[in-house]
């Protein structure tokens, strides 16, 4: 055995630490909940100069996968993790890494599919990559994750197939627990052994095509050679896995049970829940019941002659899912073990009975365990069922939280948009919308949210609000927007509302809007108008820009609403590419190798307005007439021309590192120093909304009021500060230019 020592760690954390250890050359990342941590502890760790991995911010989970591809055809190593409908969102990509064959790790923190959203764990994720021809290894406790994450890259680069190790997320990703690591880095090193990938995009002297074109009969057989690579790696899997006892002392198995020998009854679980399985075991063999538990660690190949081992002389077995496979009477655990029984022989003999239980996180107890174990012993027993599920009241009416908001009431005449000129001359101007008079306009979003104390996102909606009358429709994409307004079953909403994932809000609303108009068109709806808003923040411009601009190409009549937090901030702050550069967050660590985020913010009103949609507008809420103004002219524009979009910057005082009550200074400073600089595109012609001319300050005036950038005023930073300013004044210019040119 090599020298080990004790961590006291989650299964995140020494994902990440197997990961250093490794030393991979890249990992392509996109964060979400719950296996962000890893990305974060690898990037502290790399702020400390602990390892060499080139770390790669995506803006999407589809993007991180094909970066991760892309590094793998050069030969290297490559790592990932990812979570949820993150992993259905890079599920595309999946098999295109191994039906072209090159290896690599990716740790999945196993969570809800929404929707409806819930970030809490299951196995609902997982069960969609059965088919993708990944190996996959289930770890059952944080020692686990750490040891397969090792054994997984040996098993990868030996039969040139991806692997997957998967684990319970929040039970098995955020507990600590008590873990062997090895003392040295080299030891791990030494085990995986040097990687000579047999062939790469790099090697000029002997170019390949990689991911070619075939026809069948080609194809059938790249399958049949990828179903041939799976075989192989039934048998390496052990062998490798007995390699890594003799230097750690710790052997897995394909599968293992507890008290399986002679047990009657038996249970069969997935991940953490087999450790809280093995307690009720204990209890009901205290009282005379020969029962037992086992599982698998490996779903993908699938270890059918040891599981049959564990359970071949029981007579009931009751198959725990975390997921279900719905329609089927069980979920894939359930479908594949009475396959497996009845390709043994054992399929009549055997009576099979599934649960589906701790969906969306609900914790699962030992008392759980052993009813489960005691309701094999009853004939009566359904062989399908929700373990926890409640009886709805049919006769429940709906409850209806707010008096709706009439045309009439959202339409006091407070603001007034019209259109002057012709041709490109033509512009909107907008009558009244002095602040004093548009707080009669009646809140759509109410009071009672759960935003922080000091949050942007209220306070901008609402001012965005007041200065569009009429009907509004709302879609949020996730964020911390949504989540602090619609805990079920309640909303803070007024108005109709839906909400899609980041990626695809834009093109949501768009078929909401449309189907709006054509059934206008055919009688099937009232006349009037209704103006449609998506509100997007948290980076949602980033995972969710392609959507963004399919809508505005389109030109869709809507309203793309941008609160700009400038980081992921409903995952606990990562970077974004709206990050101020140099600002730190929980992926770009201030340390002795990294000074923060290490490039510029994305300069997404810019792109908009690239894109030639009608109205492109910043505004603040240090200057609220502005704003409530610039939300009456691109209610006009959406209403008569097409997509208008607006970027608000919002405040984060809990991620920013400020007090709340200065929010307002703290917003007003990021205009003076024209780093948020106010202005509109409006059909294609610039005009600033404000210059603060002598009013003008330094970035680094700024950067000292929030936490997240205040090292930047050191003098060890000054030339990362200098080029930032360089950059702010440089974009500045470039407005100011565009303003004074007729066609800009």
């Amino acid at each position: 055995m090599e020298k080990q020592k004790i961590l006291f760690e989650s299964g995140n954390e020494v994902a990440a630490f197997a990961a250093k250890q490794i030393n991979y050359h890249i990992m392509g990342y996109y964060p979400i909940t719950p296996s962000t941590q890893i990305a974060e502890f690898l990037d502290q760790m790399k702020a400390d100069g602990e390892h060499d991995i080139v770390m790669i911010p995506a803006e999407g989970e589809h993007s991180a996968a094909g970066i991760c591809y892309g590094a793998s055809t050069g030969g290297g190593r490559v790592f990932n993790a990812t979570s949820a409908n993150g992993l259905l969102y890079a599920l595309e990509q999946l098999p295109v890494q191994s039906g072209t064959r090159f290896p690599m790790v990716m740790n999945v923190a196993c969570r809800t599919v929404s929707g409806p959203l819930c970030i809490k764990g299951d196995h609902s994720d997982i069960m969609f990559t059965l088919n993708a021809g990944w190996i996959i290894l289930f770890a059952n406790t944080p020692q686990a994750v750490y040891d397969m994450n090792i054994c997984g890259l040996k098993i990868a680069e030996a039969v040139k197939l991806p692997v997957i190790v998967a684990f319970d997320g929040f039970f098995t990703s955020h507990q600590k627990r008590r873990c062997m690591v090895f003392e040295q880095d080299e030891t791990v090193q030494k085990f995986v052994g040097e990687y000579h990938a047999e062939c790469s995009a790099l090697d000029l002297e002997h170019p390949v095509s990689i991911g070619s074109y075939m026809n069948e009969p080609d194809v059938l057989n790249n399958k049949f050679q990828l179903h041939q690579a799976m075989e192989e790696a039934a048998k390496v899997i052990p062998e490798v896995f007995a390699e890594y006892a003799e230097i750690s002392g710790r052997q897995y198995g394909m599968a293992e049970g507890y008290c399986t020998e002679d047990a009657e009854v038996l249970l069969c679980l997935l991940g953490s829940a087999y450790h809280t399985a093995k307690v009720a075991v204990d209890k009901l063999r205290g009282q005379g019941k020969k029962v037992g538990v086992f599982t698998t660690n490996v779903l993908r190949p699938y270890p059918a002659e040891e599981l049959f081992q564990y359970c071949k002389n029981a007579k009931t077995i009751m198959v725990g899912d975390r997921q279900d496979s719905y329609g089927a009477m069980g979920g894939n655990l359930s479908i594949e073990l009475k396959a497996m029984l009845q390709e043994h022989g054992k399929g009549a003999d055997c009576r099979v009975l599934s649960r589906v239980y701790g969906l969306g996180g609900r914790d699962f107890y030992e008392s759980e365990a052993e009813e489960m174990l005691l309701s094999c012993y009853r004939a009566d027993t359904p062989k399908f069922d929700y373990l926890g599920k409640y009886s709805g009241d049919i006769n429940m009416q709906t409850q209806q939280y707010f008096a709706p908001i009439s045309e009439k009431e959202a339409s006091p005449g407070l603001t007034q948009c019209v259109f002057e000129g012709t041709d490109r001359q033509r512009a909107a101007k907008v009558q009244g919308g002095r602040i004093n008079e548009t707080t009669a306009m009646p809140k759509r979003l109410a009071p009672g949210h759960g935003a922080c104390p000091g949050c942007g996102i209220p306070v901008n909606v609402n001012l965005l609000l007041r200065g569009i009358e009429g009907n509004v429709v709302l879609l949020f994409q996730t964020g911390c927007g949504m989540v602090v307004t619609t805990g079920y079953p309640k909303t803070a909403f007024k108005v109709p509302y839906v909400h899609n994932l980041f990626q695809n809000g834009a093109a949501t609303l768009t078929g909401l809007a449309e189907m709006f108009r054509q059934r206008q068109k055919r009688g099937e709806y009232p006349d009037g108008e209704i103006t449609f808003v998506m509100v997007s923040g948290d980076g949602g411009m980033d995972i969710g820009m392609g959507s963004a601009l399919g809508t505005a190409i389109r030109n869709n009549r809507l309203i793309l609403f941008e609160y700009d937090n400038g980081g992921y901030m409903n995952t606990g702050y990562q970077l974004s590419y709206s990050t101020p550069k140099g600002a730190k967050s929980s992926t770009s660590h201030v340390g002795p190798e990294q000074y923060g985020k290490p490039f510029f913010h994305k300069d997404m009103p810019q792109i908009m307005a690239a894109s030639g949609i009608p109205y492109v507008a910043t505004v603040a809420e240090s200057n609220p007439l502005d704003f409530i103004k610039k939300a009456a002219k691109a209610k006009a524009y959406a209403a008569e021309e097409g997509m208008a979009y607006i970027r608000a910057l919002s405040a984060c005082p809990l991620n920013w590192g400020d007090k709340p009550n200065l929010e307002r200074k703290v917003i007003g400073a990021a205009v003076d120093c024209c780093y948020f600089p106010l202005y509109e595109v409006e059909r294609g012609h610039t005009s600033l909304s404000y210059d603060p001319g002598e009013k003008k300050i330094g970035v680094e005036q700024w950067f000292s009021m929030m936490g997240r950038t205040k090292h930047l005023t050191k003098p060890n930073y000054s030339c990362v500060t200098a080029g930032i300013q360089k950059e702010i004044d440089r974009r500045w210019e470039i407005l100011k230019a565009k303003a004074e040119h007729e066609m800009l």
